[in-house]
């Protein structure tokens, strides 16, 4: 199998260093600006936390074309200026290594799980090569849970801006947290732990030529771990700063390749989430504190706009993917002032509980399904952004949590259309889009 997935020649050098304790992968692709940063990172964390370890540090190059394979090659960490408690037994090995495959991350996370299977490491990290926030910590709170504490997957607890991550916020992070019973904050957040063994269980799956390998292997990530049983935790990593957009530009791309993974997945594990009724907190390690955050600029009438030219333009996709009574609500929507523009929670959730079960019942086509979400998204964020202008981050964070509610509380209603069930009568319909008593956040 590795002779697939590794070159020769980088399989030789795996096979020199006669195994590791820990692995960390940097995939990357043209980040020569930043890419340099997070080595240093990396670098000082295995030096300074784990300096008995044996590890590597694998770049998983995907062809960059503006140096970012040099840069990794040539970044030194001045290690006189760590104050470090004991002196490393080992050095830090690096590899830089190019990924074959289906082009796309996920590829380059292939590479990387081989090679921690190869040296044998019981604990593993990956991290984003474009971080500008990436501390020596990070690797100390992704790594630690997997060696001292026996779990198998540390997903990152990040504090973002209240406009940044909204697909996290909006259906990423309620949806799966509904659909496997586990509270991961961020599912998609791109720097995550795991063990040698949940490693290897990666390599076993047959998803390494689809689209979810491409596109999604981040969530593939988190939900494979916990349909797998492996144990689950979070660590918190302070601020995420990073090239953030306004989430009314153009999100259509990464919304549809995220959004269609979950989906995908989610036919994948039916069988697990169907009878989870309810989500249960997942351990947080570190220590929270709150931290400066770069502000995000909003248009706002960009994204109501966008909404209303998805109902002039995509009106009967959505009469074909969504439930009647859903239909007409988001049609009145587009006959609202930009000051009156409101879209529900609760419609929201429908909305996308709607979605799943077309893509699984496929009443459209996924490609066109998938595109066809993005303008009900923005009109979601556009009042998302409304609602919270004046909030500070703990109210936002608790808004998220009753939409999170909600997901959980109409689940019975996403399995009911998953199974085909006929669409219910008029009467049934304006009980559903009827206004839910708000649940409790105590």
């Amino acid at each position: 199998m590795s002779e697939k997935i590794l070159r020769a020649d980088i399989l030789d050098q795996v096979r020199a260093l006669q195994g590791a304790d820990i692995v960390v992968g940097v995939p990357s692709f043209n980040n020569a600006r930043t890419v340099r940063h997070v080595i240093h990172a990396v670098e000082a964390g295995l030096l300074k936390y784990f300096p008995q370890s044996r590890a590597v540090l694998v770049n998983s190059d995907g062809g960059s074309t503006d140096g970012t394979r040099e840069a990794v090659l040539s970044a030194r960490t001045d290690e006189s200026h760590l104050l470090m408690l004991s002196h490393p037994v080992h050095p830090v090995h690096r590899l830089v290594t190019p990924y074959h495959g289906v082009p796309g991350k996920g590829s380059a996370f292939r590479a990387i799980f081989r090679i921690a299977e190869l040296l044998g490491a019981q604990a593993c990290a990956v991290v984003d090569s474009d971080l500008r926030s990436i501390t020596p910590e990070w690797i100390e709170l992704l790594l630690r849970p997997l060696l001292h504490a026996g779990y198998d997957y540390v997903a990152p607890y990040y504090l973002r801006h209240k406009y940044d991550g909204t697909i996290t916020n909006s259906i990423v992070y309620p949806l799966t947290r509904a659909l496997y019973g586990q509270r991961v904050r961020q599912p998609i957040g791109g720097d995550f732990g795991f063990s040698g063994r949940l490693a290897s269980h990666y390599l076993q799956q047959d998803v390494w030529d689809t689209d979810v390998a491409r596109y999604g292997i981040d969530i593939w990530m988190t939900t494979t771990a916990i349909c797998g049983g492996f144990r689950v935790c979070q660590s918190f990593l302070g601020a995420k700063i990073h090239d953030a957009k306004d989430p009314g530009s153009d999100l259509s791309a990464m919304l549809t390749q995220v959004v269609g993974s979950v989906f995908r997945l989610m036919e994948t594990h039916a069988a697990v989430w169907k009878p989870v009724r309810a989500s249960r907190d997942v351990p947080v390690f570190g220590f929270r504190f709150g931290v400066g955050l770069e502000p995000i600029q909003v248009n706002l009438e960009r994204m109501i706009q966008h909404f209303r030219r998805g109902l002039e333009d995509l009106g009967q996709v959505w009469d074909l993917a969504l439930q009647p009574g859903t239909a007409r609500a988001l049609r009145q929507l587009g006959r609202l002032a930009a000051p009156d523009f409101h879209l529900p929670d609760e419609l929201w959730v429908k909305v996308a509980y709607d979605f799943a079960a077309a893509f699984h019942l496929r009443k459209v086509h996924p490609d066109h399904l998938l595109r066809s979400l993005t303008p009900v998204y923005m009109g979601r964020v556009a009042s998302f952004v409304k609602d919270t202008r004046e909030s500070l981050a703990a109210e936002v964070e608790e808004k998220i949590e009753g939409l999170c509610l909600l997901y959980e509380q109409w689940k019975p209603y996403l399995i009911e259309q998953w199974q085909g069930t006929p669409a219910p009568g008029p009467e049934k319909e304006a009980v559903a889009l009827g206004p839910l008593p708000r649940p409790s956040h105590a």
